[in-house]
Protein backbone atom coordinates (compact mmCIF):
# COMPACT_ATOMS: atom_id res chain seq x y z
CA UNK A 1 0.00 0.00 0.00
CA UNK A 2 1.33 3.43 -0.94
CA UNK A 3 1.52 6.18 1.66
CA UNK A 4 1.07 9.84 0.84
CA UNK A 5 2.27 12.57 3.21
CA UNK A 6 -0.94 14.63 3.28
CA UNK A 7 -3.80 15.17 5.70
CA UNK A 8 -5.87 12.69 3.70
CA UNK A 9 -3.00 10.21 3.51
CA UNK A 10 -2.55 10.20 7.28
CA UNK A 11 -6.03 8.75 7.66
CA UNK A 12 -4.52 5.35 6.72
CA UNK A 13 -3.25 5.09 10.28
CA UNK A 14 -2.61 1.34 10.31
CA UNK A 15 -0.52 1.52 7.14
CA UNK A 16 1.69 4.21 8.69
CA UNK A 17 2.06 2.21 11.88
CA UNK A 18 3.07 -0.85 9.86
CA UNK A 19 5.97 1.21 8.52
CA UNK A 20 6.85 2.10 12.14
CA UNK A 21 6.03 5.78 11.68
CA UNK A 22 4.87 7.65 14.77
CA UNK A 23 1.81 9.80 14.02
CA UNK A 24 0.64 12.96 15.80
CA UNK A 25 -1.48 12.30 18.90
CA UNK A 26 -3.76 15.32 18.57
CA UNK A 27 -6.47 16.62 16.27
CA UNK A 28 -4.43 18.43 13.67
CA UNK A 29 -7.40 20.04 11.97
CA UNK A 30 -8.53 21.70 15.21
CA UNK A 31 -4.95 22.65 16.06
CA UNK A 32 -4.52 24.39 12.69
CA UNK A 33 -7.87 26.17 13.02
CA UNK A 34 -6.96 27.53 16.46
CA UNK A 35 -3.45 28.50 15.35
CA UNK A 36 -4.52 30.44 12.29
CA UNK A 37 -7.26 32.22 14.21
CA UNK A 38 -5.17 33.17 17.27
CA UNK A 39 -1.47 32.53 16.52
CA UNK A 40 1.10 32.29 19.31
CA UNK A 41 4.27 31.37 17.39
CA UNK A 42 5.57 32.32 13.95
CA UNK A 43 8.89 31.01 12.68
CA UNK A 44 11.01 32.61 9.94
CA UNK A 45 13.13 30.17 7.95
CA UNK A 46 11.16 27.16 6.71
CA UNK A 47 14.13 24.82 6.15
CA UNK A 48 15.39 21.58 7.61
CA UNK A 49 16.63 22.63 11.06
CA UNK A 50 13.22 24.15 11.72
CA UNK A 51 11.19 21.25 10.34
CA UNK A 52 13.40 18.57 11.88
CA UNK A 53 14.03 20.09 15.30
CA UNK A 54 12.07 23.17 16.35
CA UNK A 55 8.73 22.03 14.92
CA UNK A 56 9.30 18.72 16.71
CA UNK A 57 9.47 20.53 20.04
CA UNK A 58 5.97 21.92 19.59
CA UNK A 59 4.81 18.51 18.45
CA UNK A 60 5.92 17.08 21.83
CA UNK A 61 3.91 19.74 23.63
CA UNK A 62 0.85 19.10 21.47
CA UNK A 63 1.12 15.35 21.99
CA UNK A 64 1.36 15.83 25.75
CA UNK A 65 -1.55 18.27 25.91
CA UNK A 66 0.79 21.06 27.01
CA UNK A 67 -0.19 23.16 23.97
CA UNK A 68 -3.22 23.39 21.72
CA UNK A 69 -1.72 25.55 18.96
CA UNK A 70 1.10 24.97 16.52
CA UNK A 71 3.53 27.12 14.56
CA UNK A 72 3.15 29.13 11.36
CA UNK A 73 6.21 28.96 9.10
CA UNK A 74 7.27 32.05 7.16
CA UNK A 75 9.92 31.98 4.45
CA UNK A 76 11.84 35.15 3.61
CA UNK A 77 14.50 33.79 1.25
CA UNK A 78 13.22 31.00 -1.00
CA UNK A 79 9.49 31.07 -1.72
CA UNK A 80 9.75 27.86 -3.77
CA UNK A 81 10.02 25.95 -0.49
CA UNK A 82 6.44 26.92 0.30
CA UNK A 83 5.16 26.04 -3.17
CA UNK A 84 6.99 22.74 -3.59
CA UNK A 85 7.46 21.32 -0.09
CA UNK A 86 4.79 22.87 2.13
CA UNK A 87 1.68 23.18 -0.05
CA UNK A 88 1.73 19.72 -1.74
CA UNK A 89 2.25 17.99 1.61
CA UNK A 90 -0.12 20.07 3.75
CA UNK A 91 2.86 21.45 5.72
CA UNK A 92 3.66 17.96 7.05
CA UNK A 93 7.21 16.64 7.45
CA UNK A 94 8.41 13.06 7.65
CA UNK A 95 11.20 13.14 10.22
CA UNK A 96 13.88 10.44 9.84
CA UNK A 97 16.22 10.23 12.85
CA UNK A 98 19.45 8.44 11.96
CA UNK A 99 20.89 6.05 14.54
CA UNK A 100 24.63 5.22 14.61
CA UNK A 101 23.75 1.53 14.05
CA UNK A 102 21.99 2.31 10.76
CA UNK A 103 18.47 2.14 12.12
CA UNK A 104 15.97 4.98 11.96
CA UNK A 105 13.17 6.45 14.02
CA UNK A 106 10.31 7.85 11.95
CA UNK A 107 7.72 10.43 12.87
CA UNK A 108 5.28 12.67 11.02
CA UNK A 109 5.73 16.22 12.31
CA UNK A 110 2.33 17.89 12.03
CA UNK A 111 2.74 20.92 14.30
CA UNK A 112 2.96 23.38 11.41
CA UNK A 113 -0.41 24.95 10.83
CA UNK A 114 0.63 26.50 7.52
CA UNK A 115 3.57 27.91 5.54
CA UNK A 116 3.56 31.45 4.13
CA UNK A 117 5.79 33.49 1.84
CA UNK A 118 7.10 36.39 3.90
CA UNK A 119 7.23 39.26 1.43
CA UNK A 120 4.95 42.14 0.38
CA UNK A 121 5.29 40.71 -3.15
CA UNK A 122 2.93 37.92 -2.14
CA UNK A 123 -0.17 39.89 -1.24
CA UNK A 124 -2.36 37.17 0.29
CA UNK A 125 0.40 35.67 2.43
CA UNK A 126 1.62 39.12 3.44
CA UNK A 127 -1.86 40.10 4.57
CA UNK A 128 -2.01 36.95 6.67
CA UNK A 129 1.33 37.77 8.26
CA UNK A 130 0.28 41.34 9.00
CA UNK A 131 -2.91 40.05 10.62
CA UNK A 132 -0.94 37.52 12.67
CA UNK A 133 1.49 40.18 13.92
CA UNK A 134 -1.41 42.45 14.78
CA UNK A 135 -2.90 39.73 17.01
CA UNK A 136 -2.08 40.69 20.64
CA UNK A 137 -1.78 37.05 21.72
CA UNK A 138 1.22 36.39 19.45
CA UNK A 139 4.00 35.49 21.87
CA UNK A 140 7.07 34.98 19.72
CA UNK A 141 8.67 34.97 16.31
CA UNK A 142 11.69 32.72 16.02
CA UNK A 143 14.34 32.55 13.30
CA UNK A 144 16.58 30.05 11.51
CA UNK A 145 17.62 32.14 8.52
CA UNK A 146 21.41 31.54 8.85
CA UNK A 147 23.89 34.15 9.99
CA UNK A 148 23.76 35.84 6.58
CA UNK A 149 20.10 36.63 7.12
CA UNK A 150 20.92 39.23 9.78
CA UNK A 151 23.70 40.98 7.88
CA UNK A 152 22.90 44.47 6.61
CA UNK A 153 26.46 45.37 5.59
CA UNK A 154 29.15 43.97 3.33
CA UNK A 155 32.75 43.14 4.27
CA UNK A 156 33.68 46.82 3.93
CA UNK A 157 31.03 47.90 6.41
CA UNK A 158 28.79 49.47 3.77
CA UNK A 159 25.03 48.90 3.71
CA UNK A 160 24.04 46.38 1.06
CA UNK A 161 22.13 47.77 -1.95
CA UNK A 162 18.95 45.89 -1.00
CA UNK A 163 19.05 47.45 2.47
CA UNK A 164 19.57 50.94 1.06
CA UNK A 165 16.59 50.35 -1.22
CA UNK A 166 14.47 49.20 1.72
CA UNK A 167 15.41 52.27 3.74
CA UNK A 168 14.48 54.55 0.85
CA UNK A 169 11.21 52.87 -0.13
CA UNK A 170 9.89 51.95 3.32
CA UNK A 171 7.98 49.06 4.94
CA UNK A 172 5.52 48.56 2.10
CA UNK A 173 8.35 47.41 -0.17
CA UNK A 174 10.51 45.49 2.32
CA UNK A 175 12.83 42.92 0.71
CA UNK A 176 15.62 42.05 3.16
CA UNK A 177 14.62 39.61 5.95
CA UNK A 178 15.35 42.21 8.63
CA UNK A 179 13.26 44.81 6.82
CA UNK A 180 10.39 42.33 6.51
CA UNK A 181 10.44 41.58 10.24
CA UNK A 182 10.65 45.26 11.14
CA UNK A 183 7.72 46.05 8.83
CA UNK A 184 5.62 43.39 10.56
CA UNK A 185 6.61 44.73 13.98
CA UNK A 186 5.50 48.19 12.83
CA UNK A 187 2.11 46.65 11.99
CA UNK A 188 2.00 45.20 15.51
CA UNK A 189 2.86 48.58 17.02
CA UNK A 190 0.08 50.25 15.01
CA UNK A 191 -2.44 47.70 16.30
CA UNK A 192 -2.00 48.10 20.03
CA UNK A 193 1.74 47.55 20.52
CA UNK A 194 1.33 44.29 22.46
CA UNK A 195 4.66 42.89 23.70
CA UNK A 196 6.38 39.85 22.17
CA UNK A 197 9.75 38.13 21.79
CA UNK A 198 11.92 37.92 18.67
CA UNK A 199 14.07 34.83 19.14
CA UNK A 200 17.00 33.96 16.92
CA UNK A 201 17.66 30.22 16.96
CA UNK A 202 20.46 30.42 14.42
CA UNK A 203 23.82 28.81 14.92
CA UNK A 204 25.84 31.97 15.47
CA UNK A 205 27.41 33.83 18.35
CA UNK A 206 25.21 36.30 20.27
CA UNK A 207 22.39 35.64 17.83
CA UNK A 208 19.83 37.70 19.75
CA UNK A 209 22.18 40.66 19.74
CA UNK A 210 22.66 40.36 15.97
CA UNK A 211 18.91 40.21 15.38
CA UNK A 212 18.23 43.17 17.65
CA UNK A 213 20.98 45.31 16.12
CA UNK A 214 19.70 44.77 12.58
CA UNK A 215 16.03 45.29 13.42
CA UNK A 216 16.80 48.50 15.31
CA UNK A 217 18.96 49.82 12.47
CA UNK A 218 16.07 49.38 10.02
CA UNK A 219 13.60 50.87 12.51
CA UNK A 220 15.84 53.87 13.09
CA UNK A 221 16.29 54.38 9.35
CA UNK A 222 12.55 54.33 8.73
CA UNK A 223 11.94 56.68 11.65
CA UNK A 224 14.40 59.19 10.18
CA UNK A 225 12.70 58.89 6.79
CA UNK A 226 9.25 59.42 8.29
CA UNK A 227 7.95 55.91 7.56
CA UNK A 228 7.55 55.20 11.28
CA UNK A 229 6.95 57.41 14.33
CA UNK A 230 9.52 58.00 17.05
CA UNK A 231 7.25 56.09 19.42
CA UNK A 232 7.75 52.93 17.32
CA UNK A 233 11.52 53.14 17.68
CA UNK A 234 11.15 53.70 21.42
CA UNK A 235 8.81 50.69 21.73
CA UNK A 236 10.91 48.24 19.73
CA UNK A 237 14.04 49.40 21.58
CA UNK A 238 12.47 48.66 24.97
CA UNK A 239 13.27 45.05 25.85
CA UNK A 240 10.48 44.94 28.43
CA UNK A 241 8.14 45.32 25.43
CA UNK A 242 10.09 43.61 22.62
CA UNK A 243 12.73 41.15 23.81
CA UNK A 244 15.50 39.53 21.80
CA UNK A 245 16.48 36.42 23.77
CA UNK A 246 19.78 34.73 22.99
CA UNK A 247 19.92 31.02 22.25
CA UNK A 248 22.24 28.13 21.44
CA UNK A 249 21.06 25.45 19.01
CA UNK A 250 22.76 22.21 18.08
CA UNK A 251 21.54 19.49 15.75
CA UNK A 252 23.16 18.35 12.51
CA UNK A 253 20.55 18.34 9.73
CA UNK A 254 22.30 17.55 6.44
CA UNK A 255 20.74 17.69 3.01
CA UNK A 256 18.31 14.87 2.17
CA UNK A 257 20.20 11.64 1.50
CA UNK A 258 19.67 9.68 -1.72
CA UNK A 259 19.79 6.47 0.32
CA UNK A 260 16.85 7.62 2.47
CA UNK A 261 14.91 8.68 -0.63
CA UNK A 262 15.42 5.21 -2.16
CA UNK A 263 14.50 3.44 1.06
CA UNK A 264 11.28 5.40 1.52
CA UNK A 265 10.29 5.03 -2.13
CA UNK A 266 10.89 1.27 -2.06
CA UNK A 267 8.67 1.02 1.04
CA UNK A 268 5.78 2.74 -0.71
CA UNK A 269 6.06 6.34 0.49
CA UNK A 270 4.94 8.57 -2.40
CA UNK A 271 6.71 11.63 -3.82
CA UNK A 272 9.70 11.57 -1.46
CA UNK A 273 12.25 12.81 -4.01
CA UNK A 274 14.11 16.02 -3.03
CA UNK A 275 13.73 19.17 -5.07
CA UNK A 276 16.34 21.78 -5.89
CA UNK A 277 15.01 25.30 -6.13
CA UNK A 278 16.23 28.09 -8.37
CA UNK A 279 18.06 29.47 -5.32
CA UNK A 280 19.84 26.13 -4.90
CA UNK A 281 17.96 25.01 -1.80
CA UNK A 282 18.03 21.21 -1.70
CA UNK A 283 15.02 20.06 0.29
CA UNK A 284 12.65 17.09 0.49
CA UNK A 285 9.30 16.19 2.06
CA UNK A 286 11.41 14.37 4.68
CA UNK A 287 14.21 15.57 6.93
CA UNK A 288 17.07 13.24 7.86
CA UNK A 289 19.10 14.21 10.91
CA UNK A 290 21.07 12.91 13.85
CA UNK A 291 19.29 12.14 17.12
CA UNK A 292 21.32 14.33 19.56
CA UNK A 293 19.91 17.84 19.82
CA UNK A 294 20.32 20.79 22.17
CA UNK A 295 18.49 24.09 22.48
CA UNK A 296 19.30 26.57 25.24
CA UNK A 297 17.17 29.73 25.35
CA UNK A 298 17.30 32.89 27.44
CA UNK A 299 14.00 33.00 29.29
CA UNK A 300 12.79 36.53 28.45
CA UNK A 301 9.32 36.46 26.92
CA UNK A 302 7.26 39.56 27.79
CA UNK A 303 4.02 38.11 26.37
CA UNK A 304 4.37 34.54 27.65
CA UNK A 305 5.68 31.52 25.78
CA UNK A 306 5.10 27.80 25.08
CA UNK A 307 6.24 25.40 27.84
CA UNK A 308 9.44 24.63 25.95
CA UNK A 309 11.22 23.27 29.01
CA UNK A 310 8.72 20.38 28.92
CA UNK A 311 9.97 19.54 25.42
CA UNK A 312 13.62 19.30 26.49
CA UNK A 313 14.70 22.91 25.98
CA UNK A 314 17.02 24.47 28.56
CA UNK A 315 15.29 27.71 29.58
CA UNK A 316 17.84 29.80 31.46
CA UNK A 317 19.60 33.17 31.74
CA UNK A 318 21.67 35.02 29.16
CA UNK A 319 24.99 34.24 30.83
CA UNK A 320 24.33 30.50 30.69
CA UNK A 321 23.21 30.71 27.06
CA UNK A 322 26.37 32.64 26.21
CA UNK A 323 28.58 30.10 27.97
CA UNK A 324 26.85 27.16 26.27
CA UNK A 325 27.11 28.83 22.89
CA UNK A 326 30.80 29.62 23.42
CA UNK A 327 31.43 26.03 24.45
CA UNK A 328 29.87 24.66 21.27
CA UNK A 329 30.68 27.27 18.65
CA UNK A 330 34.21 28.21 19.72
CA UNK A 331 35.63 24.93 21.02
CA UNK A 332 33.61 21.71 21.12
CA UNK A 333 31.88 21.34 17.73
CA UNK A 334 31.91 24.10 15.14
CA UNK A 335 35.72 24.54 14.88
CA UNK A 336 36.04 20.79 14.32
CA UNK A 337 33.39 20.90 11.59
CA UNK A 338 35.16 23.71 9.74
CA UNK A 339 38.58 22.03 10.01
CA UNK A 340 37.12 18.80 8.61
CA UNK A 341 35.22 20.64 5.88
CA UNK A 342 38.04 22.54 4.18
CA UNK A 343 40.58 19.74 4.53
CA UNK A 344 38.01 17.16 3.43
CA UNK A 345 37.25 19.11 0.25
CA UNK A 346 40.96 19.37 -0.53
CA UNK A 347 41.43 15.62 -0.01
CA UNK A 348 38.38 14.61 -2.05
CA UNK A 349 36.10 13.46 0.75
CA UNK A 350 32.34 13.69 0.30
CA UNK A 351 31.22 12.46 3.73
CA UNK A 352 32.16 13.85 7.15
CA UNK A 353 31.92 10.37 8.69
CA UNK A 354 34.52 9.06 6.24
CA UNK A 355 36.87 11.83 7.27
CA UNK A 356 36.73 10.58 10.84
CA UNK A 357 38.21 7.28 9.59
CA UNK A 358 41.25 9.20 8.32
CA UNK A 359 43.88 9.11 11.11
CA UNK A 360 45.40 12.44 10.07
CA UNK A 361 42.07 14.29 10.07
CA UNK A 362 40.94 12.57 13.26
CA UNK A 363 44.17 13.65 14.97
CA UNK A 364 43.68 17.23 13.75
CA UNK A 365 40.19 17.64 15.21
CA UNK A 366 41.14 15.85 18.42
CA UNK A 367 44.05 18.26 18.72
CA UNK A 368 41.82 21.31 18.11
CA UNK A 369 39.17 20.02 20.52
CA UNK A 370 41.04 18.46 23.41
CA UNK A 371 44.41 20.24 23.41
CA UNK A 372 43.57 23.69 22.06
CA UNK A 373 39.92 24.31 22.86
CA UNK A 374 39.19 22.61 26.19
CA UNK A 375 41.91 24.47 28.15
CA UNK A 376 40.11 27.76 27.43
CA UNK A 377 36.53 26.43 27.19
CA UNK A 378 33.74 28.23 29.00
CA UNK A 379 31.90 25.74 31.21
CA UNK A 380 28.15 26.54 31.07
CA UNK A 381 27.30 24.43 34.09
CA UNK A 382 24.26 22.78 32.49
CA UNK A 383 26.36 20.64 30.11
CA UNK A 384 29.83 19.13 30.59
CA UNK A 385 32.20 20.46 27.89
CA UNK A 386 34.38 17.34 27.99
CA UNK A 387 31.38 15.00 27.72
CA UNK A 388 29.90 17.13 24.93
CA UNK A 389 33.20 17.07 23.02
CA UNK A 390 33.56 13.32 23.52
CA UNK A 391 30.04 12.76 22.14
CA UNK A 392 30.90 14.90 19.10
CA UNK A 393 34.17 13.09 18.36
CA UNK A 394 33.13 9.55 19.21
CA UNK A 395 29.46 9.39 18.24
CA UNK A 396 28.19 12.31 16.19
CA UNK A 397 30.87 13.06 13.60
CA UNK A 398 31.76 9.38 12.96
CA UNK A 399 28.09 8.33 12.47
CA UNK A 400 28.34 6.52 9.08
CA UNK A 401 24.63 6.96 8.46
CA UNK A 402 24.74 10.75 8.67
CA UNK A 403 24.92 11.95 5.04
CA UNK A 404 26.69 15.20 5.91
CA UNK A 405 29.26 16.53 3.47
CA UNK A 406 32.34 18.72 3.87
CA UNK A 407 31.08 20.70 0.88
CA UNK A 408 27.95 21.75 2.83
CA UNK A 409 29.90 22.63 5.96
CA UNK A 410 32.41 24.65 3.90
CA UNK A 411 29.70 27.12 2.84
CA UNK A 412 30.16 30.67 4.19
CA UNK A 413 33.39 29.80 6.03
CA UNK A 414 34.48 33.45 6.02
CA UNK A 415 31.47 34.23 8.21
CA UNK A 416 32.37 31.47 10.67
CA UNK A 417 36.14 31.80 11.11
CA UNK A 418 36.14 34.78 13.53
CA UNK A 419 34.02 32.82 15.99
CA UNK A 420 35.03 29.21 15.37
CA UNK A 421 38.75 29.92 15.56
CA UNK A 422 39.04 33.59 16.48
CA UNK A 423 37.58 33.27 19.97
CA UNK A 424 40.02 30.54 21.04
CA UNK A 425 42.86 32.55 19.53
CA UNK A 426 41.84 35.61 21.55
CA UNK A 427 41.54 33.55 24.74
CA UNK A 428 44.97 32.05 24.12
CA UNK A 429 46.48 35.46 23.42
CA UNK A 430 45.05 36.77 26.69
CA UNK A 431 46.52 33.78 28.53
CA UNK A 432 49.88 34.10 26.78
CA UNK A 433 49.57 30.58 25.31
CA UNK A 434 48.76 31.30 21.65
CA UNK A 435 52.15 29.90 20.67
CA UNK A 436 50.95 26.44 21.71
CA UNK A 437 48.34 26.36 18.93
CA UNK A 438 49.13 24.02 16.04
CA UNK A 439 45.83 22.59 14.81
CA UNK A 440 44.03 25.93 14.46
CA UNK A 441 46.73 27.63 12.35
CA UNK A 442 46.85 24.50 10.19
CA UNK A 443 43.08 24.67 9.69
CA UNK A 444 43.28 28.38 8.78
CA UNK A 445 46.03 27.64 6.28
CA UNK A 446 43.89 24.87 4.78
CA UNK A 447 40.94 27.25 4.39
CA UNK A 448 43.06 29.82 2.53
CA UNK A 449 44.55 27.03 0.44
CA UNK A 450 41.01 25.74 -0.28
CA UNK A 451 40.11 29.16 -1.73
CA UNK A 452 42.57 28.54 -4.58
CA UNK A 453 39.97 26.02 -5.88
CA UNK A 454 42.62 23.35 -6.50
CA UNK A 455 42.63 20.06 -4.60
CA UNK A 456 45.62 18.25 -3.09
CA UNK A 457 46.29 16.48 -6.39
CA UNK A 458 46.47 19.77 -8.24
CA UNK A 459 43.10 19.31 -9.94
CA UNK A 460 40.44 22.03 -10.16
CA UNK A 461 37.63 21.76 -7.62
CA UNK A 462 34.50 23.72 -6.86
CA UNK A 463 34.50 26.08 -3.88
CA UNK A 464 31.29 26.22 -1.83
CA UNK A 465 29.30 29.49 -1.81
CA UNK A 466 30.72 32.22 0.43
CA UNK A 467 29.88 35.95 0.39
CA UNK A 468 33.58 36.85 0.65
CA UNK A 469 34.93 34.20 -1.73
CA UNK A 470 35.37 36.52 -4.71
CA UNK A 471 37.24 39.20 -2.78
CA UNK A 472 39.46 36.69 -1.00
CA UNK A 473 40.26 34.87 -4.22
CA UNK A 474 41.26 38.15 -5.83
CA UNK A 475 43.61 38.79 -2.89
CA UNK A 476 45.14 35.34 -3.44
CA UNK A 477 45.31 35.68 -7.23
CA UNK A 478 49.10 36.00 -7.32
CA UNK A 479 49.61 32.61 -5.65
CA UNK A 480 49.98 29.62 -7.97
CA UNK A 481 49.69 25.95 -7.11
CA UNK A 482 52.97 24.14 -7.66
CA UNK A 483 54.97 27.34 -7.10
CA UNK A 484 55.52 27.80 -3.35
CA UNK A 485 57.65 30.89 -3.93
CA UNK A 486 54.63 32.63 -5.46
CA UNK A 487 53.15 32.90 -1.95
CA UNK A 488 55.43 35.82 -1.06
CA UNK A 489 53.65 38.24 1.26
CA UNK A 490 50.23 37.64 -0.32
CA UNK A 491 48.67 36.17 2.80
CA UNK A 492 49.62 39.06 5.07
CA UNK A 493 46.79 41.50 4.15
CA UNK A 494 44.22 38.75 4.69
CA UNK A 495 45.74 37.61 7.98
CA UNK A 496 45.76 41.21 9.19
CA UNK A 497 41.99 41.53 8.64
CA UNK A 498 40.40 41.50 12.10
CA UNK A 499 36.91 41.30 10.52
CA UNK A 500 37.78 37.86 9.17
CA UNK A 501 39.72 36.44 12.10
CA UNK A 502 38.53 38.45 15.07
CA UNK A 503 42.04 39.84 15.53
CA UNK A 504 45.04 40.91 13.47
CA UNK A 505 46.88 37.60 13.13
CA UNK A 506 50.04 39.29 11.86
CA UNK A 507 50.54 40.55 15.41
CA UNK A 508 50.40 37.03 16.85
CA UNK A 509 52.71 33.98 16.84
CA UNK A 510 50.33 32.24 14.42
CA UNK A 511 51.21 33.96 11.16
CA UNK A 512 54.48 32.08 10.71
CA UNK A 513 52.71 28.76 11.33
CA UNK A 514 49.91 29.58 8.90
CA UNK A 515 52.35 30.65 6.20
CA UNK A 516 54.55 27.60 6.74
CA UNK A 517 51.61 25.22 6.39
CA UNK A 518 50.17 27.12 3.42
CA UNK A 519 53.53 26.98 1.64
CA UNK A 520 53.70 23.20 2.15
CA UNK A 521 50.16 22.88 0.80
CA UNK A 522 51.05 24.59 -2.48
CA UNK A 523 52.60 21.39 -3.81
CA UNK A 524 50.83 18.15 -4.75
CA UNK A 525 50.29 16.08 -1.64
CA UNK A 526 51.09 19.08 0.52
CA UNK A 527 47.81 19.10 2.39
CA UNK A 528 48.39 15.52 3.49
CA UNK A 529 51.99 16.34 4.40
CA UNK A 530 50.92 19.31 6.54
CA UNK A 531 48.26 17.23 8.30
CA UNK A 532 50.81 14.54 9.13
CA UNK A 533 52.94 17.16 10.87
CA UNK A 534 50.13 18.06 13.28
CA UNK A 535 51.04 16.98 16.83
CA UNK A 536 48.97 14.52 18.85
CA UNK A 537 46.36 16.02 21.24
Amino acid sequence: MSLKLTNEGLKKTEAWKEKQVKLPEYDREKMAERTLKEPVWIHFGAGNIFRGFIAGLQQRLLNAGEADKGIIAAETFDDEIIDRIYKPFDSLTLMISLKPDGGTDREVIASLADGWKASPRFGEDWSRLEKAFAWPGLQMASFTITEKGYALRDMHGDLMPVVLQDLEEGPAHARHAMSIVTALMLKRFENGAAPMALVSMDNCSHNGEKLRGSVLEIAEGWTKKGFAPEAFLAWISDETKVSFPWSMIDKITPRPADSITRQLTEEGFEDMAPVQTAKHTYIAPFVNAEIPQYLVVEDRFPNGRPALEKAGVYMTDRDTVNKTERMKVTTCLNPLHTALAVNGCLLGYTLIADEMKDPDLKRLVERIGYAEGLPVVTDPGILSPKDFLREVLEQRLPNPFMPDTPQRIACDTSQKVPIRFGETIKSRLAAGTAGELEGIPLAIAAWLRYLLAVDDKGEAMQVSPDPMAENLQQALAGIRFGEPDSMGENLRPILANAVIFGTDLTKTPLTDKIERNFRIMLEAGGVRKALQSCPEP
